[in-house]
């Protein structure tokens, strides 16, 4: 079973030593990926309920140090030799695609191909309308996101025309060095992000603990892909938990290839310890 790190660019691992000491680790003790999140800014006073808690609150509050999603995983790129590093989850629809192409393709041939990009559509009404963009087009616009990102990776020159991005002949340099371009992974628990998976994704990583939820989100997106022709298992699977040898077995019984959980600790001590029992009782099954 892969083991990813979710939440690795945020409180604690927010500052340079403990997010390098975090990658270092876990790069020696067999941990496959560290994910990061995404909030340009949170809106003081928002009223959107968070919806991955029961009481809709924001973990960490609204004055949550947040990293950028991406410049910590170039960091600790340098910093390590085999371990991969994925968002979970950009907000696409907040960002221009041809940025996107552009650092995401930089971010592989510096790190020798160990990138992964994980996106979702957004949550936060409110952070949208900082960015003046409108929070009800945030699907179409993630949407054409993909198909303009991977446009971009794949063609020279690239065209792509859509309703909020469009460009034709454009030359994009890096491509990614990575088979078959870097792999795209859609998050969510929505109908709308289920499609997403079957028709766009390379993975779908529901956020949702509950595994009675993540066996129909699965069965929901394995019945999509069967709805227009495609291979289930062209889609790898992740989801997270507090990870146990059992919890291990039920993932893996569902099709999961990818284990993702919090990272063990906030100080040196305890994610040296928590990472090394990860390594030796849950990496090797």
């Amino acid at each position: 079973m892969k083991i990813g790190l979710m939440f690795t660019n945020t409180g604690a691992f927010s500052e340079p030593e403990m997010i390098a000491h975090l990658a270092t680790t876990a790069d020696q003790c067999g941990i496959e990926s560290m994910w990061t999140i995404e909030h340009v800014v949170i809106p003081q006073g928002f009223q959107t309920p968070y919806p991955y808690s029961r009481d809709g609150k924001f973990p960490g509050g609204e004055t949550a140090s947040i990293l950028d999603p991406l410049i910590p995983l170039s960091f600790c790129a340098a910093l390590t030799s085999k371990l991969r590093f994925g968002t979970a989850v950009m907000i696409l629809p907040q960002r221009h695609p041809i940025y996107v192409a552009k650092e995401l393709a930089t971010i592989d041939v510096m790190s020798g191909g160990r990138v992964m990009l994980g996106v979702g559509s957004g949550w936060l009404k409110e952070e949208f309308a900082a960015l003046q963009l409108d929070f009800h087009a945030r699907g179409a616009r993630t949407d054409e996101a993909i198909g303009a990102i991977r446009a971009l990776w794949r063609d020279d020159p690239s065209t792509f025309e859509g309703q909020h991005f469009k460009f034709r002949e454009m030359r994009s340099f890096p491509k990614p060095i990575q088979k078959g371009g870097i792999p795209i992974h859609i998050g969510g628990h929505s109908p709308a992000a289920v499609r997403r998976a079957a028709r766009l994704g390379d993975g779908f990583f529901p956020a949702p603990g509950n595994l009675n939820v993540l066996k129909d989100l699965f069965a929901r997106v394995k019945e999509e892909c069967r709805k227009i022709g495609r291979n289930p298992a062209e889609i790898e699977l992740s989801a997270a938990g507090r990870l146990t040898p059992d919890l291990i077995k039920t993932f893996q019984d569902m099709g999961v290839t990818r284990a993702m959980t919090i990272v063990p600790g906030a100080d040196r001590d305890s994610v040296s310890r928590g990472l090394e029992k990860i390594g030796q009782e849950l990496v090797p099954l």
